[in-house]
C-alpha cells in the first residue's frame, strides 16, 4: 500500500436494478429468500470488482443487503422491530425501528457478507456498522427509561458486532453516527455510546458524519474515541478544514476527505479534485490523511459513482507523484 493519501468510500453504493427488483418481489412474497441472498452475494461481488478495477486502496461490500442503515438492524438485532413508514429525505421512504424491548445481540448481523466480500479481494474491505445514538435517534423507543438507557444498550450491542469483525480479520471497523448532525445537545451521549463500541479494539475505528453545523459542537466533537474522522468537505466548500486550522485537530487523529459531492449528478474534474486534497494536505501529512467521496454513493447509479470515483483517482495520483510518494 503507498505511504499516504489512501483512497476508500464511505460504505454504500446503490442497488443494481436486478437486486432492487429482487427485493421488491421478496417483500411481496413472490421471492424465494434463498434467489434474494443469491443476487445481493452477486451484487457484492460485481460492487467488489468495480472499485479493484477503478484502484481504491480500501474497499466496502456495498451495503447491498440493506434497504437502510437503521431499519437493517432494527429488523435483524432482538428487542426491535420494524415500525411504518417515514420520509428519510426526498422521496425515500424506510420503516423506523421500534425497541419494544432490551435490545440484544443474538448471533452476527454483518459478518457473513463482510467475510464474503473480503474473500474476493486482498484489499481491506472495511466493516461496516450504524452507530448506537443514531440507531435510538432514528428509532422508536417503547421500552427505555431514558435516551441515554436505550443507546448504552445498542452500544452494547454494536460493541459485539464489532468484534466480531475483529475477530473474523477486519482491519477497518466504520461506526456511521449521522444523526449526530442533528442534535447537538446530545453530543455527550454519542460520545459516550461510541466510547462503549470501540473500547479495546485494535481494528482502526472510523466513524462518519455528513453535513453537520461542526462549528457548534466544536471542541467535543473531537472526543469521539475512534481513530479517525470521515467528514464531507466538497459540498461545503471545504469550510471544515478552515475551521480545523482556526481551532485544531488532534494529533492522534486522522481525516478522511470528502472530495466529492454525492448529491450532484455533475462529474467533477481532476484539478478541482486534486485542489480538495490539496487544502488537506494543508493540514495534516498524507499518511494520516484518506481521500474519499463526501458520502455514500447510493444516491448516484454505478456508471455516474464510477466515473467520480476515477477522477478521485487519478487526481491522487497526481497529488502522490507531486509530493513524492508515487
Amino acid at each position: 500500500m503507498t505511504k499516504g493519501l489512501l483512497t476508500t468510500t464511505v460504505g454504500s453504493f446503490a442497488k443494481p436494478d436486478y437486486l432492487s427488483k429482487a427485493r421488491t418481489q421478496y417483500a411481496a412474497g413472490k421471492l424465494e429468500r434463498e434467489e434474494l441472498d443469491r443476487l445481493t452475494w452477486q451484487a457484492t461481488k460485481e460492487i467488489i470488482e468495480l472499485q479493484e478495477e477503478i484502484g481504491l486502496d480500501i474497499l466496502v461490500h456495498g451495503e447491498m443487503e440493506r434497504g437502510d442503515m437503521v431499519a437493517y438492524f432494527g429488523e435483524n438485532l432482538p428487542g426491535m422491530k420494524l415500525g411504518g413508514l417515514v420520509r428519510s429525505y426526498g422521496n425515500r421512504y424506510y420503516h423506523k425501528p421500534v425497541i419494544v424491548d432490551e435490545v440484544r445481540w443474538r448471533e452476527p448481523v454483518t459478518l457473513e457478507l463482510w467475510r464474503y466480500a473480503q474473500s474476493l479481494t486482498a484489499k481491506p474491505v472495511k466493516g461496516m456498522l450504524t452507530g448506537p445514538y443514531t440507531i435510538v435517534e432514528w428509532s422508536f423507543d417503547e421500552h427505555y427509561n431514558s435516551r441515554r438507557d436505550a443507546a448504552l444498550a445498542v452500544a452494547q450491542v454494536i460493541r459485539r458486532e464489532a468484534q466480531e469483525l475483529e475477530t473474523a480479520g477486519a482491519v477497518y471497523i466504520q461506526i456511521d453516527e449521522p444523526a449526530l448532525s442533528t442534535r447537538r445537545e446530545d453530543l455527550p451521549l454519542a460520545v459516550e455510546a461510541m466510547g462503549v463500541v470501540t473500547d479495546g479494539l485494535r481494528a482502526k475505528t472510523i466513524t462518519h458524519v455528513c453535513y453537520g453545523d461542526f462549528a457548534s459542537v466544536f471542541p467535543g466533537f473531537l472526543e469521539m474515541p475512534v481513530d479517525q474522522f470521515d467528514l464531507e468537505a466538497a459540498n461545503s466548500n471545504y469550510d471544515i478544514l478552515d475551521l480545523f486550522k482556526e481551532r485544531g485537530f488532534p494529533e492522534d487523529k486522522e481525516l478522511a476527505l470528502g472530495v466529492l459531492d454525492v448529491h450532484t449528478h455533475r462529474v467533477e474534474s481532476v484539478e478541482q479534485v486534486k485542489a480538495g486534497i490539496k487544502r488537506g494536505l494543508d493540514l495534516l501529512p498524507p499518511e494520516r490523511l484518506y481521500i474519499d467521496p463526501d458520502c455514500g454513493l447510493k444516491t448516484r447509479p454505478w456508471e455516474e459513482a464510477a466515473a467520480k470515483l476515477r477522477v478521485m483517482m487519478q487526481a491522487v495520483h497526481d497529488v502522490r507523484r507531486e509530493i513524492g510518494i508515487e
